[in-house]
């Protein structure tokens, strides 16, 4: 019995590494502007939701948009300062989510969250959320913000 739970906890745990490598590699890529890398951490079918309400995009739609930003050989930097990955407690171990505080030299602090799919070519992602971490003092003064334009 003891045998099976240490088991479980070493794949877990394993697990749990290898899907913040992919989430370290996803920033590595952007960082250096390479969208090859970038987008080979996504599945096919993957959406990734960004920062402005317009921002929901399909893989093709995200990489239509990236594309000419890392041509340029520009890119964006969100290294994680904290993470939290949860594998799904499901007889496959297939699904991850995670959330994550990230620092960006422009926002400043924001957050990732997501979920990832073990597929054969490993660990992917399906879903990115990039978000702004909005003090709840000041989320007023921000819907303020918005609601006026």
């Amino acid at each position: 019995m003891f045998a099976a739970i240490f088991a479980t906890l070493l794949l877990q745990s394993s697990q749990e590494a290898e899907v913040a490598a992919v989430l370290d590699r996803l920033n590595a890529a952007s960082t250096a502007a390479d969208g090859e890398a970038y987008f080979a951490q996504f599945t096919p079918d993957a959406r990734f939701v960004g920062t402005d309400a317009t921002e929901h995009w399909t893989l093709p739609e995200f990489r239509a948009y990236a594309a000419p930003v890392f041509a340029r050989g520009r890119g964006w930097s969100y290294p994680a300062t904290e993470r939290t990955i949860t594998i799904a407690p499901i007889g496959c171990r297939c699904i991850a989510w995670f959330e994550e505080k990230l620092l960006n030299a422009s926002y400043g602090e924001t957050r990732g969250s997501g979920v990832l799919r073990l597929t054969e070519d490993g660990w992917k992602i399906e879903q990115y959320v990039l978000s702004f971490a909005v003090p709840n003092d000041r989320a007023d003064a921000v819907v303020e913000v918005i609601k006026g334009e």
